[in-house]
């Protein structure tokens, strides 16, 4: 095994078990799920699906991309399915509409944990056995071959990616910001700032940056005091803040010189280089890392075909091949181990050892403490 696979295994299954974060998981000694029911969607026997259409909402941009290369072409040359890709904004407001209405427009969603469990509690997504879910490439069954908290009972995980602070070398010169900290200190480094409208990463950052150990990130969001200084924090550069809500804006927003320093998903960064031949840098200390998964919207015409779909895309080989187009990682071992060295995008995996703090985002936390947190944030936002 290689020392920096060796490092994401052995980090992402003490960040799971410490931290609480990735659920719905738990592999019993026959390797089942123990969060499987009866209700649960099974793959159909000899599916055939001539002349449908799905349609796939996603993120847009670089990220999309890496998904029609590496999922949905590969996928209609094996079966003919035709893939519509849309592009979404994450909030579930719009999957509530479809689902309540019956007018589902969307056949499946690309989904961050939080918002993929609470849909699944609301019955707005498809159950998904997951013993349905092929073996590794290598013969490692599903159960062992995802990575811990990967498999949910609404949502299959599909890569790992990073929330980092990227700037224009070009602009900013060969002193330029090398922590967290930088990003909240004005009089070292003035100008306009991105970050995303949202107060996930945004208060984990403030807090980290304020003082706060990664470790005890969440112990002190968890309290009022917390949210507090975390604001707080915030406050100290408020008034220098671009929001963004589109994850193509960050490299745009540092292109165009708007801004200094951006919040960024970081293959974003790292595809703007090799597209767009940009400048921009990455900041590690302080990311932040999620993963994304698929979902299937509840009640839809084409959830046969949908879940054909989600257990190609989820397979060894489509996911190891996304990293060939955006440093994301792969969730499944045997993904990783099928990443040749070769791959100029291996370097980038947001799982590569790396100096500087880290934190893995806590959906559980998320979950439970999220309304009442986006209340307040939303109110900041106001005064």
């Amino acid at each position: 095994m290689s020392k920096w696979l060796g490092w994401l295994l052995l980090a992402v299954s003490l960040q799971a078990s410490t931290q609480g974060l990735f659920r719905g998981f738990v592999p019993d000694d026959n390797g089942t799920n123990l969060d499987a029911t009866a209700s649960t969607l099974a793959a159909p026997a000899a599916p055939s699906f001539v002349g449908t259409t799905i349609t796939i909402a996603s993120w847009g941009g670089a990220y999309t991309s890496s998904q029609i290369e590496a999922y949905h072409k590969p996928y209609t040359a094996k079966t003919g399915i035709k893939i519509n890709s849309v592009e979404w904004d994450g909030s579930l407001g719009g999957i509530r509409s479809q689902v309540k209405s019956g007018d589902i427009k969307w056949d499946v969603i690309d989904v961050e944990g939080n918002e993929a469990d609470v849909g699944c509690q609301e019955g707005l997504l498809e159950r998904i056995d997951p013993d349905v879910l092929p073996p590794g490439a290598d013969g490692r069954p599903a159960a062992k071959d995802f990575l811990p908290g990967t498999v949910l009972p609404c949502a299959i995980g599909t890569i790992i990616y990073s929330n980092v602070i990227a700037y224009d070398k070009g602009t900013v010169g060969s002193h330029g910001p090398k922590t967290l900290d930088d990003f909240f200190d004005l009089n070292k480094f003035p100008g306009k700032r991105a970050l995303k409208k949202d107060p996930s990463v945004a208060l984990e950052w403030a807090l980290m940056a304020d003082g706060v150990n990664p470790s005890d990130v969440y112990k002190a969001l968890g309290t009022s005091a917390g949210v507090d200084r975390a604001l707080n924090k915030l406050n100290s550069i408020k008034g220098s803040i671009v929001w963004w809500t589109a994850g193509a804006q960050p490299p745009q927003l540092l292109a165009s010189g708007q801004v200094v320093m951006a919040h960024s998903w970081h293959g974003r960064i790292v595809d703007s280089n090799a597209r767009a031949k940009t400048n921009f840098d990455i900041i590690w200390d302080g990311q932040v890392q999620n993963v994304d998964y698929f979902a299937i919207l509840k009640g839809g015409k084409n959830t046969a075909a949908s879940l054909e779909f989600v257990r190609f895309a989820t397979s060894t080989q489509p996911l190891s091949d996304q990293s060939k187009y955006i440093p994301y990682s792969p969730v499944r071992v045997s993904s990783l181990y099928a990443i040749p060295d070769s791959n100029p995008n291996k370097a980038w995996l947001p799982t590569f050892p790396r100096l500087g703090r880290s934190l893995v985002s806590n959906t559980k936390f998320w979950i439970e403490n999220g309304n009442a947190i986006n209340k307040r944030f939303e109110l900041w936002l106001r005064q």
